[in-house]
């Protein structure tokens, strides 16, 4: 099953390896991954796959919503299919 992953805030180093390490800590694997830098505003999104995450889903996206508010940043999970349809023209 796949998952994306949204991660707004303010830029600063270490966003990104901070986001990949916590992910790896639920055994997430990271398919594609975009980021940018608009001002001083960092956006990032990625695909991952959750086949093999060690929490069910709900949990990991609680403990990424969790680590997103300790580093002053905006982290959500959703499964792909549902993060689809809501973005659907």
């Amino acid at each position: 099953m796949k998952a994306v992953v949204t991660v707004v805030g303010k830029d600063r180093v270490g966003i990104i390896g901070e986001t990949c390490i916590a992910l790896a800590g639920y055994n997430v694997n990271i398919l594609d991954i975009s980021q940018t830098v608009m001002q001083e505003y960092f956006t990032m999104m990625m695909v991952v796959d959750v086949t093999n995450c060690n929490v069910p889903l709900a949990e990991l996206s609680k403990g990424m919503d969790a680590k997103g508010q300790e580093m002053g940043l905006s982290i959500r999970v959703q499964r792909e299919d549902i993060f689809e349809a809501m973005h659907r023209v």
